[in-house]
C-alpha cells in the first residue's frame, strides 16, 4: 500500500512498481517463502526487530538490509495490515562512520589534537623526562602512560600504576617507600615498595593532586635525589624506575590556594601532555564507537556491525561529563540488550544531555521542508490512508495525541484530499 523515497532507493523498485505486489517479488530475499518475517508478524502477531536479510535489487544487486516488522491493529484489535522497515545495513550514513585509524597502544583518535598528542608519544617516551599527564576523569590518563612505557627503552620493565586518591593516607606512604619490619604495628615482615618493585620499568602516580603536602615533600626529595628510604629503614636505595603522573585536578589552582607545592608542580611539569575532554573532541566519536564495537564483539562473541545513524547522532550531541570512559561504557550496556547487528535508539540508556532539546530538531513551522519533516508528514499520511481518514484511529497507531494530530497537520496542510481515494 506505501513504499516511500528510501525504499526506493534501496530496492532499485518506484512506488509505482512496488505497491500492489507481493513482498517477495520486490525483495527477492533469501527468507521469502521459508522465513519470511513479515509472514511470521502477520501469522503470530509478534513484532519482529533486527532480522538480517539479504536481498536483490531490481538490477539484480545483493544488499544486506535490517527488517523490523509488525501488525497493524485498528481498534477492535483487527489486523488491518502490516508495516515493514528495513535500513540499508552499508547505507551512506553508516559507511560515513566507517573511519580507519589505526590504534597507538590502544589510543584512538582522528582529532587533530588527539593525533598531535599520538605523534608526540613515541618522543616523549624515548626520553627520561617527567612526565604530566593533565584531563578530566576517563580522558585515557593511564592509556597514555601505557603508551609511554611501551614505547620507552623501559618497556621489558614492569608497569606499575597507583591511585593516590584511593588509598588511605597512612597506608599511602608505606606502598610507596615500603617498610621495614617494626617500622608500626603490624609491620611482621620487611616489603618492599612500588619505587622499588618498578624497578628497570615505569611506576604511574595517578591523582597526584590529592596527595597530602607531607607526602608531597617526600616524592619531590625521591624525584630531585632518585633515592629513598623504607619507612623505619635507614638504607639509601637507588630510584631506578621512571615515574610519570596524572590528575584532573587544577595543579595551577590548587598551588594558588595551597594545596600543591609549587616546587613539586614545577618538578613534574617538565613535559605536560593535556589531554582533551570528549565533548571537545567530538569527531573521534565515530572512530571511538567502530573501536569499542570491535572489542565488545570478541567480549560477547557478537556480531554488532554499527550502529544505527540516529544513534550516532544521539552519541555525537551527548555532552559526556565521563569522557570515554562513559562513552565505552554505554556501548558495553548496548551490548547487553543488542540482539541483532544493529545498534538502535531502543538498546540505549537515557543520555539526558543529548536529549534535552532534542523535540526542537523537528521545527513545525509553515513552509519547513526538513527531511525530517517530510518523512513526519508521509508517515502521518499513511496512517490516516490505512486507518481511511479516522483521525482518533490514527492518532492510536501514531502513539500521539487526537489534538497533537491536528496540530501536525494543520501544519504540514494536510487536508482530507490527501489521503483519501
Amino acid at each position: 500500500m506505501y513504499f516511500n523515497l528510501r525504499a526506493e532507493e534501496i530496492t532499485g523498485f518506484t512506488s509505482e512498481e512496488a505497491v500492489g505486489k507481493f513482498c517477495w517479488d520486490i525483495f527477492r530475499a533469501d527468507l521469502c517463502q521459508k522465513d519470511c518475517p513479515m509472514r511470521i508478524s502477520m501469522s503470530t502477531g509478534e513484532n519482529l526487530l533486527d532480522r538480517e536479510v539479504e536481498i536483490t535489487t531490481k538490477h539484480g544487486l545483493k544488499k544486506l538490509i535490517l527488517v523490523h516488522t509488525a501488525q497493524l491493529k485498528n481498534s477492535g484489535n483487527l489486523v488491518m495490515g502490516g508495516v515493514e522497515t528495513f535500513h540499508h545495513l552499508t547505507c551512506p550514513e553508516l559507511e560515513a562512520h566507517k573511519l580507519e585509524a589505526k590504534p597507538f597502544a590502544d589510543i584512538v583518535g582522528v582529532s587533530p589534537r588527539m593525533q598531535e598528542i599520538i605523534h608526540s608519544l613515541p618522543v616523549i617516551a624515548a626520553s627520561e623526562s617527567n612526565v604530566l599527564i593533565q584531563g578530566e576523569s576517563g580522558t585515557g590518563k593511564e592509556l597514555v602512560a601505557r603508551a609511554l612505557h611501551l614505547y620507552s627503552p623501559r618497556s621489558k620493565g614492569p608497569f606499575l600504576a597507583l591511585n593516590c586518591s584511593a588509598i588511605p593516607d597512612t597506608l599511602l606512604e608505606s606502598e610507596l617507600f615500603g617498610y621495614e619490619r617494626g617500622a608500626f604495628t603490624g609491620a611482621v615482615s620487611s616489603k618492599p615498595g612500588l619505587f622499588e618493585l618498578a624497578k628497570g620499568g615505569t611506576l604511574f602516580l595517578d591523582e597526584i593532586g590529592d596527595l597530602k603536602p607531607e607526602l608531597q615533600v617526600k616524592l619531590l626529595r625521591v624525584l630531585e635525589e632518585k633515592i629513598f628510604m623504607r619507612v623505619g629503614g635507614t638504607r639509601r636505595i637507588t630510584l631506578e624506575a621512571r615515574v610519570v603522573t596524572a590528575t584532573n585536578v587544577d595543579l595551577k589552582k590548587a598551588m594558588q590556594q595551597g594545596r600543591f607545592r609549587d616546587d613539586l608542580y614545577y618538578r613534574l611539569f617538565t613535559v605536560p601532555i593535556d589531554l582533551p575532554p570528549l565533548r571537545e573532541k567530538r569527531e573521534d566519536i565515530p572512530i571511538l564507537v567502530k573501536y569499542f564495537l570491535e572489542q565488545l564483539n570478541r567480549k560477547f562473541n557478537k556480531r554488532v556491525r554499527g550502529v544505527d545513524p540516529k544513534v550516532m547522532k544521539i552519541l555525537c550531541r551527548h555532552a559526556w561529563p565521563g569522557n570515554v570512559r562513559e562513552l565505552e561504557h554505554v556501548l558495553e550496556y548496548c551490548f547487553v540488550f543488542a540482539k541483532g547487528p544493529l545498534i538502535t535508539e531502543r538498546h540505549l540508556p537515557r543520555l539526558e544531555s543529548a536529549w534535552v532539546g532534542r523535540e526542537l530538531e523537528l521545527p513545525l513551522t509553515e513552509g519547513s521542508v526538513s527531511p525530517l519533516e517530510s518523512l513526519e508528514k508521509k508517515t502521518i499520511l499513511m496512517a490516516l490512508k490505512i486507518t481511511q481518514g479516522s483521525k482518533q484511529e490514527a492518532a492510536r497507531m501514531l502513539k500521539i495525541s487526537r489534538s497533537k494530530l491536528w496540530r501536525k497537520m494543520r501544519v504540514y496542510k494536510i487536508s482530507d484530499k490527501d489521503f483519501k481515494n
